[in-house]
């Protein structure tokens, strides 16, 4: 035990940044330094494995804080800067929302009017329906990105067309689609979602060549690594770009990436995407909120700041297997974006046990430690 009273953390890669123990201890409560003769905390979890592991689990690992939330700091804590945060809201809520409700409105009209049309006329013109599409599928991110007041910088060469190539980028939130889109129409490869965003990956989102499946299904993994083979070959088709992570992560972290981008025999081109969190957190965490409260959000708040680096393209060297190439892809975006690498499968998500469930088991546990260690 340090002078301290505080528990450290272990120094491995798996231990980067691991709370403190009394994060999960009643409020006020600390572990003192125990008199010289006594047992202490330390000395328990030195002699029992089993106390070791539990210690562990009490502590967030690397893993679980990457799909974490982090709330914003209250500032609105005396007289004088409450009256201040309540005139922020009353703009943010009775002023901007209603306008950018409008804004977005008058972008669907825009876009539907014309995509229709456009769509069900050009049938025999299929390359200027598509170039056509492209533009308007485009201006549509547009709108959206201005619905949230996005302040987005581009940084390197906008994307071109050009065939056996690929994009990969690091995964927030499935606004990243929209604010990459609004630059360049990419071809996406995406989880099929239900609801009205489901409707528009099957209608709208087809036309730029978007390819869907559904993580559940084992034939899905088939059928999508062949369209993606097929997709990078045409020399016509939209840029291809895949989110390798599998999964929103939380702008701190990346995850590992998947190798299927890797293994296509072609260019690879890294993307960063580093959002400033000074007004909102634009962190999509689908197992809390839908992806329409997620826009509510967006859309209340003062606005969207992201940096957006498109990085020199990278190719598969001699003797590289594409686990390592990822994994190098991976190391040029999380440094370019400032993240933190993990040694963790992002498909995990989805088979661990429910947070508050682990959140409730470790605070009995922690409380449970304190009270034998006070009774000695």
């Amino acid at each position: 035990m340090s002078s301290t009273g505080k528990l450290k953390s272990s120094s491995s890669e798996l231990d980067l940044d691991r709370p403190n123990i009394e994060d999960y201890l009643p409020s006020g409560t600390t572990i003192q330094q125990e008199p010289h003769g006594k047992l202490s905390l330390r000395d328990l979890l030195d002699i029992s494995p089993t106390l070791s592991e539990a210690a562990g689990a009490i502590v967030d690992d690397s893993f679980t804080r990457c799909f974490k939330s982090n709330p914003p700091e209250p500032w609105n804590w005396n007289v004088y800067l409450f009256p201040l945060w309540c005139f922020g809201v009353v703009v943010r809520y009775l002023i901007l929302f209603p306008a950018r409700v409008l804004v977005l409105t008058i972008g669907w009209i825009i876009f539907l009017s014309s995509f229709i049309p456009v769509h069900l006329l050009l049938k025999a013109n299929d390359k200027l329906r598509r170039k056509i599409e492209r533009c308007l599928v485009e201006m549509m991110c547009s709108f959206f990105v201005a619905s949230w007041t996005g302040v987005v910088r581009y940084h390197g060469p906008r994307p071109s067309r050009r065939p056996k190539q690929v994009f990969v980028a690091n995964h927030t939130s499935m606004i990243d689609f929209i604010i990459l889109e609004q630059m360049t129409a990419f071809a996406v490869i995406m989880q099929k979602h239900p609801g009205w965003v489901g409707l528009l990956q099957s209608t709208i989102l087809e036309s730029v060549g978007c390819i869907w499946f559904n993580r559940t299904e084992a034939k899905d993994r088939e059928i999508v690594a062949k369209k993606l083979r097929d997709h990078v070959q045409g020399a016509d088709n939209n840029p291809l770009l895949i989110f390798p992570e599998g999964t929103c992560v939380n702008n701190h972290y990346t995850v590992m990436f998947k190798k299927g981008a890797f293994e296509l025999g072609c260019t690879v081109c890294p993307v960063a995407i580093k959002y400033n969190k000074i007004f909102v957190d634009a962190f999509w965490n689908s197992r809390k909120q839908s992806f329409t409260m997620h826009l509510l959000q967006l859309m209340t708040s003062w606005a969207v700041v992201c940096d957006v680096w498109y990085l020199e393209p990278q190719s598969l060297k001699p003797g590289e297997t594409p686990i390592e190439f990822a994994e190098r892809v991976r190391d040029i975006i999380s440094h370019r974006a400032g993240l933190k690498m993990v040694p963790w499968d992002g498909y995990l998500k989805y088979s661990r046990p429910s947070p508050k469930h682990r959140e409730r088991k470790q605070q009995n546990f922690a409380e449970s430690v304190l009270r034998r260690l006070e009774e000695k």
